[in-house]
């Protein structure tokens, strides 16, 4: 009997694998992809009896590979907090852990499930999903000091970051790699402390990246939307979806989006709601046939040029 572990190469992915193997430490085949690669269970190829667990992808992009892994026999776990279909799957060998609310994530979810063991490692994933009230209330619920709580919030994000990209090329690590450095660290703040290398050139990455993100033109702007223009470079690939949490945290009542050009006249989108109203972004997401995400945080995979003003309406117009 083998063992799957099917994870989003992002912040929470990566942290709900972490709290899964430091509870039950265990050799699998790991699969996993840049952020955006989000159809990672038609990779599984499993039979009878063997069990695969996934985590921080959505169940509606998804399904028809879930149906054939447990109609092959298998046992599926699926945690996640993206919109999961119409109706979960009806078979004795799934279970799952699904909860679509603004202000949870994955992580939460695991943590919750495993009655919070690895807690901090949560907390890492919460502020890594731009969850920062979240992430602090709960730090502060755990005793932490100040200074802990912004290391997390650090370490949270420059995870997330290390997520996007076109490519596993365009990324600092290979998601698979990042899990197996950082998982051998029950506590987040004894690897923040040990400075491994992988943690030194995330955070120094993400302040470049960041800097000439904060620089990009801005290509609509109305009194409730804000939408800035990237090339079709690596930095600028790499920084999309943690610009676009950076300027909602600056400018809460507003709706973000992030256009990155693409090699093949298409665009790139990452979309935020606005971070006082966590809500919207995944329906204007899925207006366009590539899109996709949850409510605070969606993005369109392929956005053809000739859709771009279509799209800039669509944000001025829902969030007007």
């Amino acid at each position: 009997m083998a063992t799957y572990d099917v994870f989003n190469g992002d912040a929470d992915g990566i942290c709900a694998l972490i709290q899964l193997r430091l509870a039950e430490p265990m050799e699998t085949e790991l699969i996993t992809g840049v952020k955006r690669d989000i159809s990672l269970v038609q990779q599984v190829h499993a039979g009878k009896r063997d069990h695969v667990n996934v985590l921080d992808i959505s169940l509606d992009k998804n399904r028809e590979a879930v149906d054939n892994l447990l109609a092959a026999g298998c046992s599926v776990f699926y945690v996640d907090h993206h919109f999961p279909g119409d109706k979960l799957p009806d078979a004795p060998t799934f279970t799952c852990l699904i909860d679509t609310q603004a202000t949870t994530c994955t992580s939460l979810l695991v943590d919750r499930h495993l009655r919070g063991r690895f807690h901090r490692w949560a907390i890492v994933a919460a502020f890594g999903d731009n969850l920062n009230a979240v992430g602090e209330e709960l730090a502060a619920k755990a005793g932490m000091s100040a200074r802990q709580t912004e290391s997390l919030k650090t370490l949270g994000v420059c995870m997330n970051y290390n997520g996007y990209g076109a490519t596993f090329e365009d990324l600092h690590f290979h998601p698979g790699d990042l899990y197996r450095e950082f998982v051998r660290f029950a506590d987040p703040l004894e690897l923040i402390g040990s400075a491994p290398v992988a943690w030194k050139r995330l955070s120094e990455g993400y302040e470049d990246d960041m800097a000439r993100g904060l620089e990009a033109p801005v290509l609509s702007e109305s009194g409730k939307s804000l939408v800035l223009k990237l090339p079709d470079e690596a930095w600028a690939r790499r920084v999309s979806g943690v610009l676009g949490n950076e300027l909602t945290n600056r400018n809460p009542d507003t709706a973000c989006g992030i256009v990155t050009e693409k090699a093949d006249n298409t665009y790139q989108v990452s979309i935020r709601a606005p971070l006082n109203n966590r809500i919207g972004a995944d329906e204007v997401a899925r207006q366009f046939p590539s899109g996709g995400g949850r409510k605070a945080a969606a993005g369109i995979n392929t956005l053809p040029a000739g859709q771009l003003d279509e799209f800039l309406g669509v944000m001025c117009s829902f969030w007007a």
